[in-house]
């Protein structure tokens, strides 16, 4: 009998595992724009003003900030009413996603220790919920739906951690007066809040005011995203609530049409003939074996540690071969890696390159851990025969 789960989780797996194939497709199709005879007006047009910013930056910056408050809804709603609403549900994961992110950091770290590019240590930390459910929809029914639990979870304790990460590490020159407003709006909404007011329209219109003053005082403006996000109401009826209503309207729009933009911005990349040198870099190095071992021998290694002294316990439709399987869809990178590249790298060269070595390690790891838990589940019978 299949685990009971709640039709916004339901919801939201179904439109990340679709997404995660739409994005492949988009990608795909970028590269080769970028390596055709359309490669220069392609890039220029990333690069054209558009009200004061680039459209890239348009993307970066201000269509990512509803990726990120649909980030911030999910996280809240997992951890008021989902997987992570217990200590007992989020132990195993939050063990599992620590590991997740420590390891992959070491390793790049001690690659680029002494180099400027020590600053890309965030590049392999996070897992892409789309294309990491979107592998592990390739192999049908026969994958419990605990599995599929737990590899939501652990991708986005992952997402929280890399927030955090942006947050903390990732920030340039703060002006303190636009911060400080935008802190006080942020008083404002959580005001709205505590008075009860469920107007939403009230809510995102402080938000873009929110966003404005926090995009112009150093921290990245997509943090706006997930402190709105928390502040928006929730209550009991989880299908009622102020929440759950913009959950709805943005799980279509944003894996659909802002993650194919932004993919389509960001992997704008230039394949040159010694493409394999750069391969050789120390941050390319980095962020592929982080990404491809790191991610998997960081899960599996704490989750085992926590099982052993007795902290969590594995889920009894779990095995360890199937856990190690998901650890190794862990390593797809992209979005998040993408996204933090452009906030750890100033040279051009660098990005174009760390952006490869994150496509190269996110195949890899796709194909692995989509081949490894093809072989540990063959044979089982799909849940719906």
């Amino acid at each position: 009998m299949k685990e009971r789960v709640s039709d916004l989780f339901k919801s939201f797996f179904e439109s990340e595992k679709s997404s995660g194939i739409l994005l492949i497709a988009v990608t795909l199709v970028s590269i080769l724009i970028t390596n055709s005879s359309f490669q220069e007006s392609y890039l220029s047009f990333w690069e054209k003003d558009f009200a004061g910013m680039k459209i890239e930056n348009w993307v970066n910056d201000a269509l990512m900030a509803f990726f990120f408050l649909l980030i911030g809804l999910e996280l809240k709603r997992e951890f008021q009413v989902g997987e992570l609403s217990t200590f007992k549900k989020a132990i195993l994961p939050g063990i599992s996603a620590l590991g997740g992110v420590l390891v992959p950091a070491l390793i790049y770290t001690i690659f680029n220790f002494t180099s400027t590019t020590k600053t890309g240590f965030g590049i392999p930390m996070a897992t892409d919920i789309a294309f990491a459910l979107g592998a592990l929809s390739l192999l049908g029914n026969r994958i419990p739906f605990s599995i599929k639990i737990f590899l939501t979870a652990l991708a986005v304790i992952d997402d929280l951690a890399a927030i955090v990460v942006i947050a903390l590490f990732y920030s340039k020159g703060i002006v303190w007066t636009n911060l400080l407003i935008s802190m006080a709006l942020f008083g404002v909404l959580l005001a709205f809040n505590k008075f009860k007011i469920k107007n939403l329209v009230l809510y995102l219109s402080v938000g873009v005011a929110m966003w404005y003053f926090m995009h112009h005082s150093g921290i990245h403006a997509t943090i706006t995203g997930v402190l709105l996000a928390f502040t928006i109401p929730t209550s009991h009826n989880e299908h009622k609530s102020a929440s759950a209503k913009l959950e709805r309207i943005l799980q279509q729009p944003v894996p659909y049409l802002i993650l194919p933009i932004f993919a389509m911005a960001n992997t704008a990349i230039i394949i040159e003939s010694n493409w394999s040198e750069f391969l050789l870099e120390n941050y390319s190095k980095g962020i592929f074996i982080g990404l491809v071992l790191g991610k998997p021998i960081g899960i599996t290694l704490f989750t085992f540690i926590a099982v052993k002294l007795g902290i969590c316990e594995l889920p009894k439709n779990i095995s360890w071969t199937e856990l190690f399987g998901v650890s190794i869809l862990g390593g797809i990178g992209f979005t998040m890696s993408i996204f933090v590249t452009l906030l750890a790298f100033d040279d051009a060269q660098i990005i174009n390159n760390s952006k490869f070595a994150i496509l190269l390690s996110s195949l890899c790891a796709g194909t692995i851990g989509y081949i490894w838990l093809r072989i540990v589940l063959k044979g089982q019978k799909s849940l719906d025969d």
